[in-house]
């Protein structure tokens, strides 16, 4: 009998500590939240698929983004579903964009006097992330909003400007990003 008392609490101590250092039950891990929306950086993310990458450059920004989004996000993104069904996660990764000599010179040998030029991802700047939950979220149209970098959120003022942000993009639930054609 004592064995089997023993048995029990060894597994309930398991299973607790599980939960405790596991993901909660949005998927996403225990860690240092986001402010406002309380986002934490979901394990795994890095293993999502492609929705799309894009470039942006302005006067003083030079980055190469691409986003990833979990299963439920790419089956949505797949079907053209709007709006996102509640449990879609975006993950936005950012680079600053560096230019690489070694590519160069194999464009050049390759394609020469086409004056090709490669840009690859540098430094990390940040990563950001979308969750979709129209209850727990519904006055930010129902996402939330976590902004990381070097693994650590950013701080309130930085969430305040998330939602106001993709505002225009209200027509496609708040979402800038479009799924990018198979090549």
């Amino acid at each position: 009998m004592r064995r089997i008392v023993f048995a029990l609490c060894a597994v309930a101590a398991l299973a607790g500590a599980v939960a405790i250092m596991g993901p909660t039950a949005s998927g996403q891990a225990v860690g240092e939240a986001a402010p406002i929306y309380g986002i934490n950086i979901p394990p795994g993310y890095r293993d999502w698929r492609l929705i799309s990458v894009n470039h942006l450059a302005g006067s003083s920004v030079k980055q190469v983004r691409a986003q990833l989004g979990n299963d439920i996000a790419i089956k949505a993104f797949r079907e053209g579903s709007l709006p996102f069904p509640d449990g879609t996660i975006i993950a936005a990764l950012h680079w600053k964009e560096a230019s690489s000599d070694e590519n160069d010179k194999v464009l050049a040998t390759g394609f020469p006097g086409a004056g090709l030029q490669s840009f690859v991802a540098g430094s990390a700047v940040n990563v950001q992330f979308m969750v979709k939950d129209s209850k727990k979220y519904a006055t930010t149209g129902g996402w939330g909003f976590g902004d990381f970098t070097n693994g650590r959120p950013g701080d309130e003022a930085l969430h305040k400007t998330c939602f106001p942000c993709h505002q225009p993009a209200k027509d496609r639930d708040y979402v800038f990003t479009r799924y990018a054609p198979a090549p």
